[in-house]
């Protein structure tokens, strides 16, 4: 290789004998079985902007494919990916068919990740941003970091002077930013609208589990959903919805082929939310339930099951005495969740019993209410009533990780911003790092983050593309995308079993970004003393390879090798390494105090007489709570309930829609005490009279050409409505604690929907929809 062509010491390479070239045309010449192959930064500039055939890269196989090992970032789940490379691009991308968590399988947002890499609207190098004029002026790096560490050595230990604000990050990425905070004297912030806070607390409180558990849907046999939208966006939805196949065909199991025994009974899910979602049409029987009721509903279960004594010996009565719950019988619960009949409840609580390995799950809306810990507490009790907790079929437990001293990383509850906003208001905040997080959208309109952000002296932002809050930042640092990129993750939740993703560059770099972690480990070289000690390494590669040389020394799991050179590619190979034999094991007895007895009634923003409506948010199935807006294909994928697209919509019962002289198409404003939009209006036959229901994910004012429209807005931001309420006990912001009006403006448009002429048909004669399939 030519000193021309040679790495630079900031994009190091895998150390190998063999020349890239030799090491991928022997691989690929060798068994079916190896699938994906390391990674290497080896191609000019120029390769990019014009390709020749004749003269590509030595590492290039021309004309020939390759398929490189790494980690989808696309959201939480930790999926592990494969990308095909094809003369130094990144063509298409597949699920890792060795990967616990995913088994080859990947989502919609999984596949638009090279549409993220290879985006027109990127942020292309370093920026230094005028305040008075709103101007931005192209910087080198030198320029840039040597402004960083100036400022940061101006604030350095000053007692909350300085502000990081992340989503939740994982694996060795949480302990540089876990160690480079601790240094600098920064305030670490992460911020996740949908990190589940108050299902992990129920977790905690009910199973005594810092990790989250896995739900053993593939074995079960009735699975009792209360607004887990696990085949939507809950979670790892790729995980289960692989399971979800298992549990309704039984003919495999995930990573082993399994025939399905003769007469092995289909699995039957039965889904309580207040809005139906993806997972509650695909449901045997999906069960309305208003808002902020769901824990009571839960308890009624427990109720029948304790005083018709159906619970098996292998269960536990995690409620105290038979008789704790006789407050909530059926015929008192059933009249406040909006259940015509009590026997309804009597008889899903008995299939609960007798059609076991039965298991209860919570998430989503049912537990974004002020009350929603102890929903999920009392929804995950039931577990235990029946003895589903740790067994098949039933609720198991992740082990802690492979790898000691990672920090364990949860979104900081409302009053955690709340108080941050107080600082920046008061000037106390002298400097604001951001990574992967854009409060100014994501936060409630109605805490004034923006407004607080505008007083902070110093911004910087570490953004791929220009979002709300980067706009606002002062210096533009932009990273680099994942696909070219180094990681590590642990799964969450994982599989039962240890899990170590591996994520590896599989292209150089487009732009002229930088990995914020290598930025981080440079910075904290520049400031010396405790900074650069926590610290040590050259780049973030480095030490990654500490990890790897942890798992080596383990001698165990799915891959070992004495040799750390051929460890650390045969990683790399595989995208991690797990360990199926390392679970946990069950508690010898429940957690004390962890079931609730009591639901407290739901808090609510909003007069009922004024505000009629409650808001029900859910986040949408491509774009989430709008992180991927940016990218088309996940745009243009229709919504599985509605088939609408690249549009926000608001979905209303045809009765109230008739009474209300209201039709698809016709924009109405939604109000509520803090706020206002406009949306037209989709009839659904699935809602209540009583509740409209509004996707998350739009309504940007940054976020590149697809995000906004014509340098507009693409629909609307329904964040903008939210009280700033929170869920009691985890303090996690209540997104479904807010009551809204409904105005018509006299307004029409036409829906962008790919459902046709035909329009959905009330399935009974109800005011709300329920849905019973015969099996």
């Amino acid at each position: 290789m030519t000193d021309e062509t040679t790495p630079q010491p900031s994009q190091p390479v895998v150390d190998s004998g063999l020349t890239r070239r030799q090491f991928l045309q022997t691989v690929a010449l060798t068994s079916a079985g190896a699938v994906a192959f390391t990674g290497c930064q080896q191609f000019l500039p120029h390769e990019f902007e014009a390709e020749s055939r004749l003269r590509v890269a030595e590492d290039v196989l021309t004309g020939f494919e390759n398929w490189y090992g790494t980690t989808c970032t696309q959201c939480g789940a930790g999926c592990g990916l494969i990308v095909r490379i094809l003369d130094g691009r990144a063509k298409k991308v597949e699920g890792n068919p060795d990967h616990p968590v995913n088994f080859g399988k990947t989502c919609a947002r999984g596949q638009a990740a090279v549409q993220g890499t290879y985006h027109p609207d990127r942020i292309q190098g370093p920026m230094r941003r005028d305040r008075a004029t709103g101007t931005y002026t192209n910087i080198t790096w030198d320029e840039a970091l040597a402004q960083l560490t100036q400022q940061l050595r101006g604030v350095q230990g000053q007692s909350n002077s300085l502000a990081f604000l992340t989503d939740p990050q994982r694996g060795q990425q949480a302990l540089v930013l876990d160690r480079f905070t601790r240094a600098v004297g920064a305030q670490w912030m992460t911020l996740d609208l949908l990190g589940e806070g108050p299902f992990r607390e129920a977790a905690r409180r009910v199973f005594g589990q810092d990790q989250l558990p896995e739900f053993d849907v593939q074995n079960a046999r009735y699975l009792l959903s209360f607004g887990a939208d696990f085949l939507g966006n809950w979670l790892s939805p790729v995980h289960y919805n692989m399971q979800y196949g298992i549990f309704r065909e039984g003919n495999y199991r995930l990573g082993q082929f399994q025939p399905r025994q003769q007469g092995s009974p289909r699995g039957y899910l039965v889904q309580v939310e207040p809005r139906m979602s993806h997972t509650g049409s695909n449901a045997d029987e999906w069960v309305f339930a208003r808002p902020g009721t769901e824990g009571m509903l839960a308890l009624s279960i427990a109720q029948v099951i304790l005083s018709e004594n159906l619970a098996p010996s292998s269960g536990a009565n995690p409620f105290g005495s038979r008789t704790a719950l006789d407050n909530y019988a059926p015929e008192r619960i059933a009249p406040q969740a909006g259940i015509s009949d009590p026997e309804r409840i009597r008889k899903i609580a008995r299939d609960f019993v007798q059609r076991g390995p039965s298991m209860a799950i919570a998430g989503g809306p049912v537990t974004a209410q002020t009350n929603g810990t102890d929903v999920a507490a009392a929804v995950l009790a039931l577990n235990t009533l029946v003895g589903a907790v740790g067994r098949n079929g039933g609720v198991r437990f992740n082990p802690a990780p492979a790898i000691d001293g990672l920090p364990t990383v949860r979104p900081n509850p409302l009053s955690d911003w709340q108080q941050l906003i107080s600082r920046m208001q008061g000037g106390q905040t002298r400097a604001a790092l951001i990574y992967n997080a854009n409060p100014v959208y994501s936060l409630p309109n109605s805490l004034r983050f923006r407004e607080a952000l505008a007083n902070v002296p110093f911004i910087v932002s570490f953004s791929t593309m220009m979002d709300e809050t980067t706009a606002m930042a002062d210096l533009v640092l932009p990273a680099h995308h994942p696909l070219e990129d180094w990681g590590a993750d642990i799964p969450e939740p994982g599989p039962g079993y240890q899990v170590v993703s591996f994520q590896q560059p599989v292209v150089r770099p487009y732009f002229d970004t930088r990995s914020v972690w290598d930025v981080l480990i440079s910075v904290a070289g520049q400031l010396g003393g405790s900074a650069q000690s926590q610290l040590p390494w050259l780049t973030f590669q480095d030490s990654l390879k500490d990890v790897a040389h942890t798992l080596q020394s383990q001698n165990r799991g799915s891959y070992t090798d004495p040799d750390f050179a051929r460890f650390w590619t045969g990683l790399l190979q595989r995208g991690g390494w797990w360990d199926a034999g390392r679970t946990q094991s069950a508690p010898a007895t429940p957690a004390s105090g962890g079931a609730p007895t009591s639901i407290q009634a739901p808090q609510f923003a909003g007069d009922e007489s004024t505000y009629p409506y409650n808001l029900v948010l859910f986040p949408h199935n491509t774009l989430g709570t709008g992180e991927t807006a940016h990218l088309p294909w996940l745009q243009a994928t229709p919504d599985p309930m509605t088939s609408i697209t690249w549009q926000t919509w608001v979905e209303v019962n045809p009765r109230k829609a008739a009474e209300l002289g209201l039709h698809e198409g016709d924009v109405v404003t939604l109000e509520s005490p803090n706020g206002r939009i406009d949306v037209p209006v989709y009839v659904n036959p699935a809602a209540s009279p009583t509740v409209l229901a509004v996707p998350m994910g739009q309504g940007h004012t940054q976020g590149g050409r697809w995000a906004t429209r014509d340098h507009g807005v693409r629909g609307a931001n329904p964040l903008d409505l939210l009280a700033p309420l929170a869920d009691a006990t985890s303090g996690a912001l209540a997104y479904g604690a807010t009551r809204v009006r409904l105005i018509s403006t006299g307004r029409r448009i036409s829906t962008s929907k790919l459902e046709g002429n035909q329009p959905p048909y009330q399935v009974e004669d109800s005011d709300v929809a329920k849905v019973t399939r015969t099996v």
